[in-house]
């Protein structure tokens, strides 16, 4: 035994396993290693309040040093794992400075990339991603000079960032290849309730199209639609959603099926090893034999502390309910549940007073909910699914009702024994 748990990957997944291993008393050597420079730092301000200027970079830092220094976490920033083995007792990583670390225990908290767009003129100067405090920084130093933002993509990021550029003044295309936006977590009438938002203020919203290249001589000067329609631009911003980081699980000879398998508490093929936060899929909660992956704070943070249970041999106990939040300027949306695999759907509110709630239920019962500036209507749904009720879809339609005297318990179908 090395008296050693090793965590790949400094984000926020990974430095809660390292801080979950000290809460639940193990007083061993907890090495967290991350690729980036920086300490452990929050994500969803790169988009948002980071990308405006108006959140300072010392203020994402999600722990100082200082603490770590108090929690006996050592940090080995700026290295990366070259090489891994594991076996039944332990394993040993080996960095890029060529240092090697034994462990008894690893989790892998790798998260993911940003998806490079898959045309002609992708990397020319001024096409940026979003994933890192870095490529913030180079999108807020793009965004000062830029006139025309073009952000490929209609998705949570490419819309908080449309936002945060519009609200600077400038002029702003969303270029959706689906039929609407988010449409791939979320009904119509939530898809068309954010679309209206930003189209009052001003962004050009085109869905249904997609991009042939980028056009532009020694920097980005247009976007070129499938259709040829040119869009001119000078700053592009690429929001096409991300790939699970799973190098290191693959050579290691985990289970890795478009993210590293692992079930809700993060274990994966290999007990000595864990996986938590976005380089995961797991057990689709009400899809049985379905893989998902789920990029949100709240799964980076409830994953890791049942992993690090894990890690110690302890009962991680239960996940709470799965839930996720997007600012898009003054658009405040709030997410409960996994609404993928629904089977229908009600719509409460018309949005004409800035609120909109769907709720999805899947065989007659409630599974997650969209809710669009009501915060009463989220925190009724995630209430009744972390205490495993349902909600009258019939209703649920009239406004006038609060939702949370609508929670019920789930009614099983009789048994026809």
């Amino acid at each position: 035994m090395t008296g050693c748990i090793a965590v790949v990957g400094a984000g926020q997944a990974g430095l809660q396993v390292a801080l979950g291993l000290r809460a639940l008393g193990y007083d061993g050597r907890v090495v967290l290693v991350g690729a980036e420079p920086e300490l452990p730092y929050q994500r969803p301000p790169l988009s948002k309040g980071f990308l405006a200027g108006t959140v300072p970079v010392e203020e994402l830092e999600l722990r100082d040093a200082s603490y770590l220094g108090e929690q006996r976490i050592e940090l080995v920033l700026g290295r990366s794992v070259v090489e891994a083995s594991v076996g039944d007792s332990g394993g040993e990583l080996r960095l890029d400075d060529g240092t090697t670390l034994a462990f008894d225990g690893l989790a892998l908290a790798t998260g993911a990339n940003a998806r490079r767009l898959p045309v002609p003129g992708a990397d020319l100067p001024g096409v940026l991603g979003l994933r890192s405090v870095a490529d913030a920084e180079r999108l807020r130093a793009g965004l000062a000079d830029a006139s025309d933002v073009v952000v490929v993509g209609g998705g949570f990021v490419g819309l908080e960032v449309a936002a945060t550029a519009r609200a600077q003044g400038k002029r702003v295309t969303v270029v959706e290849a689906a039929d609407r936006l988010l449409a791939r977590v979320a009904a119509a009438p939530f898809s068309a309730h954010v679309r209206a938002w930003h189209e009052a203020q001003g962004t050009t919203v085109l869905t249904g199209r997609t991009v042939a290249a980028l056009a532009g001589s020694g920097r980005v000067g247009g976007v070129v639609l499938g259709d040829g329609h040119l869009l001119p631009a000078d700053l592009v911003v690429a929001g096409v959603g991300a790939a699970p980081v799973t190098d290191l699980a693959t050579a290691l000879g985990l289970r890795v099926e478009h993210g590293i398998v692992t079930d809700p508490s993060g274990r994966t093929s290999h007990p000595r090893v864990v996986a938590v936060g976005d380089c995961t899929v797991q057990p689709h909660p009400h899809d049985p034999g379905r893989l998902l992956g789920v990029e949100s704070v709240n799964n980076a943070v409830e994953q890791a502390s049942a992993a690090a249970a894990v890690l110690l041999g302890l009962d991680p106990g239960p996940r709470g309910v799965p839930w996720f939040w997007s600012n898009q300027g003054e658009l405040k949306l709030q997410l409960a549940g996994i609404s993928d695999g629904h089977d229908t759907h009600v719509v409460r509110g018309d949005g004409q007073d800035g609120r909109l709630t769907v709720l999805y239920y899947r065989a007659g019962r409630l599974v997650a909910a969209d809710v669009a500036g009501n915060p009463r209507d989220f925190n009724a749904v995630k209430d009744a699914l972390a205490r495993g009720c349902t909600i009258d879809p019939d209703a649920a339609v009239d406004t006038a009702v609060p939702l949370k005297t609508l929670v019920s318990a789930v009614r099983e179908p009789a048994s026809l024994a």
